[in-house]
C-alpha cells in the first residue's frame, strides 16, 4: 500500500491529497528515509510523521483495505511516539500564552508596572 494512502486510512491526515503534500514536503519518513507518496509500506516498517511540530512515530502492524473508523486504527498501527515530543508541545503552548497577543493595543499601567518589576528583579 502507498504510504500516503496508509496515512490517510489510519486517519493521520483528513484527505489523501494532504497526505501526499506532506510526503512531498519531506514530513514523512519510512525507516529513516524521506519518501515520495508512492512508496510502498509493509508490516514492520517504522514511519515518522511531522505534524503540528510533533514527530509522531508509528509501526505498521497490518495494511487496511480502506479508510477505518477511529476505534479500529490501533489494529493496524502501533504508536511509539516518545512522551518528550508531547511535553515540548505543552511548553510551546505555555510560552505562547505568556506573551501579549498581537493587536491588543498598548500596554496598560498595570502591564508597565509588571514589566518594571520583572526587569528590576532580573538586575538584582
Amino acid at each position: 500500500m502507498r504510504v500516503d494512502k496508509y496515512l490517510w486510512c489510519i486517519r493521520y491526515y483528513k484527505t489523501r491529497s494532504i497526505a501526499t503534500k506532506a510526503c512531498k514536503k519531506g514530513a514523512v519518513q519510512v525507516n529513516g528515509d524521506g519518501v515520495k507518496p508512492a512508496r510502498d509500506v509493509y508490516p514492520g516498517d517504522k514511519i515518522r510523521v511531522r505534524k503540528n511540530q510533533i514527530n509522531y512515530e508509528l509501526e505498521v502492524l497490518d495494511l487496511p483495505k480502506n479508510r477505518l473508523g477511529a476505534k479500529l486504527v490501533d489494529i493496524y498501527r502501533k504508536d511509539i511516539t516518545p512522551k518528550e515530543a508531547f511535553e515540548g508541545q505543552e511548553m510551546l503552548q505555555y510560552a505562547k500564552k505568556h506573551y501579549r497577543k498581537k493587536g491588543t493595543g498598548r500596554p496598560t499601567k498595570k502591564d508597565r508596572r509588571d514589566l518594571e518589576d520583572f526587569t528590576d528583579s532580573q538586575e538584582e
